[in-house]
């Protein structure tokens, strides 16, 4: 209620302020003769002075035509100009025509607010936004219920030779299934492959095999292909992998860079900024964490308070075009949804960008970068696709072609 209160209180003062300078003009043109009366006057005044100085002999009869004349067109303009004045009228038309307006703008104000917005929508306490973020975040998915609801990656075609070249790591890995370098090669490759069942199952047995050996990187591998089985989600169990990397090396970039993400996935932007402000100002540049971070860091300080955060140049002082995003109400929306809200949202701006590269095609940076995003939405296998196109699309462009593949190699696409 306090909100319509002061809305209507802004309206009025804006429209009070519009309609007061023609409410003036028209109360200053009632019972007063427009400046045309005035010259009028003066017209015949003049002439009949010049009849006068005539009859004095002033002045000789020529010179009095000469005057009667040009007093005369004077006469004749301000008569044209009176006549068109009709005082009052076009005054009070104007402040008819201004209140309409005024009325029509606050009108089609509350329409816009009532289709577009959320006139219901209660005040939201900064405690009841870290409550429901709270809540959110406890109910996560757990890991098998994330990997049931999401969809088995589309392979695309394999190398032949690449394929008899994982058969037999396959089968040298049944015959030693506890060799750490071949269950690290498997799990590797198998997840190249978009096998990841397989490749969580060699790496967890990698984990196991190596025991107190086990580096912050195994931890921080394994969270990874879980968050990729989970259709992008850091469930719980992904949750305590990264914990167990942060134990071994609490300056691991790749484990601090998935617990921003599942910061802002949970809607709590305020302690995912922090991370990936520190993360983009220590670099390297070409950390495959680098470019979906800076894609969305500018988005995700607004949303943490920090509108006017900068952030650093990238190497060679250019930036790579940035994704379409939201203006600042789409922002100001955004802050309101809930984490899946959120993510479809930047997922709809993502295929927005990947339709226009179909339709009307795009800049290599273009591609590098919608690479990187599906990447960092856990489309894996869709950015591989996407990158195979690139390939395609810029094979005769050496330098082009090298741009994407910078992209794709920070994705962890390329070689």
């Amino acid at each position: 209620m306090l909100f319509w209160l002061i809305c209507g209180a802004m309206a009025a003062i804006v429209a009070v302020a519009i309609l007061t300078p023609l409410w003036r003009g028209d109360a200053a043109g009632k019972g007063a003769a427009p400046a045309a009366a005035y010259d009028l006057q003066v017209y015949r005044d003049q002439l009949r002075e010049v009849d006068r100085d005539l009859q004095r002999r002033v002045i000789g009869a020529e010179d009095a035509e000469r005057l009667r004349q040009e007093i005369g067109r004077k006469v004749l303009d301000a008569d044209r100009r009176l006549a068109m004045a009709e005082p009052g009228r076009r005054v009070g038309s104007g402040r008819i025509g201004a209140a309409l307006a005024v009325a029509a703008v606050v009108a089609g104000t509350v329409w816009l607010y009532q289709r577009e917005g959320v006139p219901g929508m209660p005040d939201l306490p900064l405690s009841e936004r870290i409550a429901a973020a709270q809540a959110t975040y406890e109910a996560r998915p757990s890991q098998a219920e994330a990997q049931a609801d999401t969809p088995a990656p589309a392979r695309g075609e394999i190398d032949p030779e690449y394929a008899a070249l994982i058969d037999e790591l396959r089968s040298a890995v049944k015959k030693t299934p506890d060799d750490p370098e071949g269950l690290a090669l498997l799990a590797m490759h198998e997840s190249r492959l978009g096998n990841l069942d397989a490749a969580l199952a060699a790496q967890n047995h990698l984990i196991a095999v190596k025991g107190d050996d086990t580096t912050a990187q195994d931890h921080a591998f394994l969270a990874g292909l879980m968050a990729e089985a989970a259709g992008g989600i850091i469930t719980a169990e992904a949750e305590r992998e990264l914990a167990r990397a942060l134990k071994t090396d609490p300056r691991h970039p790749q484990v601090r860079y998935m617990l921003g993400l599942l910061q802002a996935q949970n809607g709590r932007p305020d302690r995912a900024f922090p991370i990936w402000r520190d993360l983009l100002a220590e670099g390297p540049p070409d950390a495959p964490w680098i470019a979906p971070i800076r894609a969305s860091i500018q988005d995700l300080a607004w949303l943490a308070g920090d509108p006017d955060y900068a952030p650093p140049e990238p190497a060679g002082g250019t930036a790579a075009p940035a994704l379409p995003g939201p203006d600042a109400e789409g922002m100001a929306a955004a802050e309101e949804m809930s984490p899946e809200d959120r993510q479809q949202m930047i997922a709809g701006m993502v295929a927005q960008l990947e339709g226009r590269l179909a339709e009307e095609g795009g800049s290599p940076e273009e591609w590098a970068r919608l690479i990187g995003a599906h990447a960092v939405l856990g489309n894996i296998d869709h950015a591989r696709n996407i990158w195979n196109e690139a390939q395609t699309r810029f094979a005769d462009q050496p330098e082009a072609l090298a741009v994407v593949q910078a992209g794709a190699e920070q994705a962890g696409l390329a070689e």
